[in-house]
């Protein structure tokens, strides 16, 4: 079945970069949507950025809007989150979901987590 594979998480200093990878397996067509979550200690996981239809649409949180971009390279199954100007705020374990068609299961990876120091 699907699974899920995040990579690239780090520390980092606040204003720095990080790129992550969601390698993705178990299935070789494009998903309903692919996105990023995040979840610090204590608190409720929150989506960062979903791409819809291969890519044919994007949504970012206002709180990382103009500092990430979600993409996709079909031909390596991997979504990738491009975070620039990163704060301490932005620490948080970050996930990988997926959903196949709409309204299907969603799949999740195990994590990579991201700290930003100041």
């Amino acid at each position: 079945q699907v699974r899920l594979v995040e990579s690239g998480g780090g520390s980092v200093q606040a204003g720095g970069s990080l790129r992550l990878s969601c390698v993705a397996s178990g299935y070789t067509h494009s998903f309903y949507y692919m996105a990023w979550f995040r979840q610090a200690p204590g608190k409720q996981r929150e989506v960062v950025a979903v791409l819809r239809n291969g890519g044919g649409s994007t949504h970012y949180a206002d709180s990382v809007k103009g500092r990430c971009t979600i993409s996709q390279d079909n031909a390596k199954n991997t979504l990738y989150l491009e975070m620039n100007s990163l704060k301490p705020e932005d620490t948080a374990m970050y996930y990988c979901a997926a959903q196949v068609v709409a309204g299907g299961d969603n799949y999740w990876g195990q994590g990579t987590q991201v700290t930003v120091s100041s």
